[in-house]
């Protein structure tokens, strides 16, 4: 029904009307009281637009590795550097501040707010080594290595797992096998 136009109820006037379907038990009582219809936007929906997109899109520009952080924490309580970025650059111009000099601002925060959390880090490596313990797990990992980090076991797996290792031996004798065939039968 996915073909004709209109709701459920007029879907089915037609196909009843059509001798297609048997009219069913609660069409008359849907045609009574109708399901409400809400009104439909007319034409393409607007893209929203934020006051600090444009800064952002200048952030992005910069720092290009970024986008991979944002891509991947859409749900995180802590807005990603980007929005950080255009929401400081905003508030910085309130405050009366150039543009130019308030983008300045926001990049020289950003990159010593990411260098101490690299140092902050580093500390704590260093501390848990001279614990002997395991370190912990990198706070602010790159996107890249979250995702090699999961691929991770299934990479291992084809060395040590015997499913996989038996498939390779049996791809192996079929390539000899073919190199044989392909020999003319006598080996050499």
């Amino acid at each position: 029904m996915s073909f004709m136009k209109g709701d459920l109820l007029t879907k089915t006037r037609k196909l009843v009307k059509g001798l297609a379907k048997p009219q069913p038990v609660w069409l008359k009582a849907m045609e009574q009281a109708p399901p409400a219809i809400f009104p439909r936007p007319a034409g393409k929906v607007k893209q929203i637009s934020l006051p600090e997109d444009v800064y952002i899109k200048k952030f992005f520009q910069k720092y290009p590795e970024s986008k991979h952080n944002d891509a991947i924490k859409i749900s995180a309580f802590d807005p990603p550097p980007a929005r950080l970025f255009g929401l400081r650059v905003l508030e910085l111009k309130e405050q009366g501040v150039s543009e130019e000099e308030a983008m300045a601002m926001a990049d020289m925060e950003y990159r010593t707010e990411k260098k101490e959390k690299k140092k902050a880090y580093a500390c704590l490596k260093q501390i848990a080594r001279l614990q002997g313990k395991k370190p912990p797990p990198n706070p602010y990992p790159s996107a890249i290595k979250e995702r090699q980090a999961k691929e991770r076991k299934f990479i291992r797996d084809r060395f040590f797992n015997q499913d996989v290792l038996q498939i390779v031996e049996k791809m192996k004798e079929e390539k000899r096998a073919q190199r044989f065939d392909g020999m003319g039968g006598d080996g050499l």
